[in-house]
């Protein structure tokens, strides 16, 4: 890789990073009387259409104007699994929230960390030294010491903190298919290798926007006491309108990490990105940095050393 490369890597990396360290602090922004006035499954599916455009016209560019062809059917229905996962995985995170806190939720979500390692390990046959599974230990421990920090620094206690058995059972649930949506995405995705990126994003895409329509069609029936039923946009503002363009973002460059990449890149980028969450919570809503901020992002540092060093 050449300097260029290099330096483009840097950019991807870190801008990620810092974009995907925005996403739950514009949520809270969106609050009207400490809710979002708008549908979950709505932004979801919007950010999926945003997806969809921008990897069409970026697929337009790099082949000037033509399509691939000679695409087989099996190969479009392959694409189907990770989308499908990952609705699962998005809904199943706000079915959960009844089973416990949010703080709880943040924290416990850290497991997917675990458990994505060990898939990638076993699913994809990829090796990991003792050192670089002991890096991913302490990548566990950074994220969970930071999520609760998090909550600490809000001068809220530890016993206000609360989870079901059910809840329990759905975050193993949830962080096992995300896990899988993701090791999946990055199994297909380097097994098309010679495929356009673009292209393999606009099968993907496309499954998900199917199933999300669906989703989004079944919360909207539900809601029978909403007289502005089917309303798409209800209750968006500029902010929703920042959520979108950043996962749109997101979602872009966490396939090309993905391809070009590994899913333990990609964790280090989720990781990495809690600090900045907390970094921007003291600049925008007023609360202050801890001791468990500083120790998450030591831990964080080497974890980083851990696994990259190991090579």
């Amino acid at each position: 890789m050449g300097v260029l490369g290099t330096i483009g890597w840097g950019v991807l990396l870190s801008s990620s990073t810092v974009i995907y360290g925005t996403y739950s602090i514009l949520v809270h922004l969106c609050e009207v009387d400490g809710k979002v006035p708008f549908k979950s499954s709505s932004v979801v599916l919007i950010i999926e259409v945003g997806k969809f455009v921008m990897s069409f016209m970026m697929l337009m560019w790099q082949t000037k104007g033509s399509l691939p062809q000679g695409v087989s059917l099996v190969s479009f229905l392959q694409y189907a699994v990770p989308g499908l996962l990952y609705s699962v995985s998005n809904n199943l995170s706000m079915m959960m929230q009844v089973y416990m806190d949010p703080t709880t939720f943040q924290v416990l979500s850290n497991l997917k960390i675990g458990i994505t390692a060990v898939l990638y390990w076993s699913f994809l046959k990829r090796p990991l030294t003792v050192r670089q599974w002991i890096a991913i230990g302490i990548l566990t421990m950074a994220g969970t010491i930071d999520s609760y920090g998090s909550y600490v620094s809000k001068g809220k206690e530890f016993s206000e903190l609360y989870v079901t058995m059910t809840g329990l059972l759905m975050i193993a649930a949830q962080c096992t298919v995300s896990g899988m949506a993701s090791v999946y995405a990055e199994y297909i995705l380097k097994k098309q290798q010679e495929m356009s990126l673009h292209f393999q994003n606009l099968m993907l895409y496309t499954w998900l926007i199917f199933i999300n329509i669906i989703f989004w069609i079944f919360e909207e029936v539900r809601d029978e006491e909403n007289v502005t039923r089917f309303q798409l946009f209800r209750g968006y503002s500029l902010t929703t309108w920042m959520i979108v363009v950043t996962q749109v973002y997101i979602g872009i460059a966490m396939s090309v990490i993905l391809k070009h990449a590994s899913n333990i890149t990609r964790l280090f980028v989720v990781s990495s990105s809690l600090s900045v969450t907390t970094i921007l919570s003291v600049l925008v809503f007023g609360l202050h940095l801890n001791s468990f901020f500083f120790t998450s992002m030591g831990l964080l540092l080497l974890a980083l050393y851990l696994f990259h060093g190991a090579r």
